[in-house]
């Protein structure tokens, strides 16, 4: 199944999200709805890149993920980015009708075992989350990922900022390392994650106060990986995005990820 993925779509659920707004003047309200992307930095590096990478935005999330295998191998990587639990296990006829569905955690974990792979991106709905909303520790992916997820709100915020600390040299992180001395500045600081545990057997490349930033693993003929804070704001600022070593770095997390190094 190694070379079975090359190219295909790498799916990117999630990252996107409704917000509604008062506007109170005077005596006078009204409501105002607006739609934000914030992968729009993270999808234009791989385009950059001749990665072809295919965004499901939340709200479509619950009824067209895909929920067998036939349909998870029209992809060569499965990527959450922000989007919960709950988006992944219900659907509209669940919701609404009661209607049985397939639980599409298990099948994606199945598939990850079988040759699949899957990353989880960091966000206020990503691992645990805020208030524990995410909840995936209470899933199957919490096997399958190189760390181990919280069961608690796991967010760590950093107003202050941290610096990415390199562990490990790795296929995803050997170019970087070889450019890092060379770029301008230093690697700017993230503004906050989601704090988990490595698990025994997974490669630490980067840490964070600590604390695992970028891990991997291979899990049965799959692979898995981590990038616990942002791939935009508010976690990852504008000076992360626009320092060179954002580009390399993701690009080669997802090239690693599809098999094309």
């Amino acid at each position: 199944m190694k070379n079975s993925f090359l190219g295909k779509k790498v799916l990117l659920a999630g990252e996107t999200w409704i917000s509604r707004s008062i506007h109170i003047k005077g005596f006078d309200e009204f409501s105002s709805t607006t739609f934000h992307n914030g992968a729009l930095d993270f999808l234009s590096v791989m385009q950059k890149q001749g990665i072809d990478v295919v965004q499901m935005p939340a709200h479509q999330v619950p009824d067209s993920f895909p929920r067998s295998l036939e349909e998870l191998n029209d992809y060569s990587a499965i990527i959450l980015s922000d989007i919960g639990s709950n988006s992944l296990l219900l659907s509209n006829d669940l919701w609404l009708k009661s209607k049985s569905i397939p639980n599409s955690l298990d099948i994606l974990s199945k598939w990850v075992t079988s040759g699949g792979s899957l990353l989880m991106v960091g966000g206020y709905l990503s691992f645990q989350g805020f208030q524990g909303i995410a909840n995936f520790s209470n899933t199957s992916l919490n096997t399958v990922l190189p760390v181990l997820i919280s069961q608690f709100d796991d967010r760590v915020e950093v107003p202050q900022g941290f610096k990415l600390k390199i562990e490990k040299e790795h296929m995803i992180t050997q170019n970087f390392f070889k450019k890092i001395n060379k770029f301008e500045q230093d690697p700017p600081k993230l503004l906050g994650y989601n704090k988990t545990s490595l698990k025994v057997g997974s490669d630490l490349l980067l840490s964070i106060n600590n604390d695992p930033l970028l891990a991997v693993c291979e899990t049965g003929s799959g692979r898995t990986a981590v990038w616990t804070s942002d791939i935009g704001p508010h976690w990852c600022p504008p000076e992360f995005i626009t320092w060179p070593g954002y580009e390399e770095l993701l690009s080669n997390l997802v090239s690693w990820l599809i098999r094309k190094i």
